[in-house]
């Protein structure tokens, strides 16, 4: 990429589709889950395999929320054909989280995904590569428990704020490294921010990210903020975070959070991806799609998307149907 990802978004002559998740690639290459967050290999020909069935606009990585938990030394249950996930908690007190050190960028599955990237760039070097990472409250939130996180979000924040430090260093780094490996930009998720109240989230997450913000973007790195949790009134706080892209799931009312932002501000999202995607009829995706098309048909500033990660074994045929309703 020669040119800001959000400038290529906004440039764009004909709507752009870009839904989150690889894992629809496994119903084409034949892979396990397993083997796409486990195997660079598997996860980049199943990219791969999406992009060229579909043309589309940009490759993501995976997006595997426990790999940056795992860096830390979380334990992951992992099955075949089921996205990995974190097990118990990895620090429970203060003393713990002080004593947590910060993993070095590569370490455990993190390589997957740094590796996919670099292999999408050298060989489409042409198509714009997002890598896939977490947001600093929901990594915290796995490394201390959620609903524990979202406790001491109210009786012991210097405690959060601390694994937040922490969590921010590393992922600065990690972002970093996609940035090296040649990747247009980063989606960052940050779903479990969604579950605070906007006042918290203006503490505990949107600081954090906007430090990842200020360190690592430049005129050709950009960073996307995915947050499938939010609504209309965590908007303004959400913002803060500094971003040029953001990117909602299904409670986000995308057609007012469109009339509040600059148009300069790109938003992204959010068919919903389990009940229009993975359970949905041919045609009811058909006017899902449609409709949102037509409800943002007046924004250059937006891109429709799934809004969150597509689950794994999708009927592939939805999404030949949502990219031909685009492509009309």
């Amino acid at each position: 990429m020669e040119t800001n990802f959000a400038d290529f978004i906004l440039n764009s002559t004909t709507r752009l589709a870009m839904p989150i998740g690889i894992y629809a690639g496994l119903e084409i290459t034949g892979a396990s889950v397993r083997n796409a967050v486990s195997s660079a290999q598997a996860q980049t020909e199943a990219i791969l395999a999406l992009h060229e069935r579909f043309q589309t606009p940009a490759m993501l990585t995976a997006m595997d929320l426990s790999a940056e938990s795992e860096a830390f030394g979380c334990s992951i249950r992992m099955e075949e054909e089921e996205i990995p996930t974190v097990i118990g908690r990895l620090a429970k007190t203060r003393g713990e989280v002080e004593k947590l050190n910060v993993p070095v960028v590569g370490t455990a599955r993190t390589a997957v995904h740094l590796q996919t990237a670099a292999n999408l760039v050298k060989q489409l070097p042409d198509i714009p590569v997002l890598g896939g990472v977490i947001g600093p409250f929901s990594l915290a939130g796995r490394l201390f428990g959620v609903s524990e996180a979202l406790e001491i979000s109210l009786t012991d924040p210097d405690t959060l704020e601390l694994l937040l430090v922490k969590a921010t260093s590393f992922l600065i780094e990690y972002v970093k490294a996609f940035r090296d490996a040649g990747a247009a930009g980063v989606i960052m998720a940050e779903p479990a921010a969604g579950l605070l109240s906007p006042r918290g989230l203006g503490r505990f997450s949107a600081p954090y990210v906007k430090q990842v913000v200020d360190e690592v973007e430049t005129e050709e790195f950009t960073l996307l903020l995915h947050n499938c949790g939010a609504k209309i009134a965590h908007l303004p706080k959400i913002l803060e975070s500094g971003a040029r892209i953001y990117h909602f799931g299904a409670p986000m009312d995308i057609v007012k959070a469109l009339e509040q932002v600059d148009k300069t501000i790109i938003l992204g999202g959010n068919l919903d991806p389990t009940s229009v995607f993975f359970s949905g009829k041919p045609e009811e995706v058909r006017q899902q799609t449609r409709t949102l098309l037509d409800q943002t048909n007046n924004y250059r500033n937006y891109f429709i998307s799934s809004g969150c990660d597509i689950p794994p074994h999708i009927p592939i045929q939805n999404l030949e149907v949502f990219y031909s309703e685009v492509r009309k």
